[in-house]
């Protein structure tokens, strides 16, 4: 199939080729980034895993203190989490952009290669990724909460806005978080997704989701991991309360929502094209 300009009688070679660059990413090629990425980190080393696993729990927990100093000098009114919620895109946007591990992400990019190639060494690989990532996140997140809450690093307007969201965090029934856990994982998934053919509005797509997750209180099994050890720490919330109120129903929620959903609905469409391109795999 020509390419958008391609074969047009109506432009020159040097028009047809920069009507053909400034064609939509089609649905395949963005697939094969992703997997590409995916084959990348089923690679690297079990230090190069952890190490940009505990930079990415810690970068993160900049989410949690931005959205809490912002809420604590808005005025308590209806619409101040519409406007604190831009404060948790700031731990995403360090993450992303700076290319570090972060769990939600990997469900989606390390479940390509084991869904293309669909035999056990790969899905061991996944596991394998997905383990020391998800590991190396929890314990950073327990270590920036641990710094939060020491008295008198934060001003006393942001510990109380801290305690608020950590509050929030485990607020809610097993079955609840379990649901929104999944919409979270849905748009970091697609998220994912949509940053390969981005270009220069990588940063702008980052924000818009983030703030969704935030504003609609979707729990984040990283981001709300250091939420909801804040509350451990200040004597809140007991271990118990992170483990059952937020870890497991939040884990299996961001999972479903990023390797179910994300995956496989992007996936299984160009299952058919893949298969024919490579039928040995």
């Amino acid at each position: 199939m020509a390419e958008a300009g391609e074969a047009s009688p109506h432009l020159d070679q040097k028009e047809q080729r920069q009507a053909a660059a400034g064609a939509p990413m089609g649905a395949l090629v963005i697939h094969e980034i992703v997997r590409d990425q995916g084959e990348e980190e089923l690679e690297r080393s079990f230090n190069g895993l952890a190490w940009s696993g505990i930079a990415a729990g810690l970068s993160i927990g900049f989410s949690f203190l931005a959205q809490a100093t912002l809420q604590a000098r808005l005025p308590d009114t209806p619409w101040r989490p519409l406007v604190s919620g831009f404060g948790y895109s700031v731990g995403f946007l360090i993450v992303i952009l700076g290319r570090q591990q972060l769990f939600t992400e990997t469900t989606l990019t390390a479940v390509i290669p084991a869904l293309t190639r669909r035999n056990r060494q790969t899905i061991l690989l996944a596991l394998r990724v997905w383990i020391i990532v998800l590991t190396a996140n929890l314990a950073a997140t327990w270590v920036f909460a641990a710094i939060a809450a020491q008295p008198g690093i934060f001003p006393e307007p942001t510990m109380q806005a801290m305690a608020e969201l950590s509050t929030h965090t485990m607020d809610g029934p097993f079955w609840h978080t379990l649901i929104t856990g999944g919409s979270a994982g849905w748009l970091i998934g697609l998220m994912v997704w949509l940053l390969p053919s981005a270009d220069t509005s990588r940063a702008l797509i980052i924000i818009l989701l983030t703030y969704v997750i935030a504003i609609c209180q979707f729990p984040h099994i990283v981001a709300g991991s250091v939420e909801a050890a804040f509350g451990v720490f200040t004597g809140h919330a007991t271990i118990g309360d992170y483990a059952f109120r937020f870890l497991i129903p939040t884990f299996l929620g961001n999972a479903a929502g990023g390797t179910i959903l994300a995956a496989l609905l992007n996936h299984a469409p160009l299952a058919g094209e893949l298969l024919d391109a490579n039928p040995d795999a």
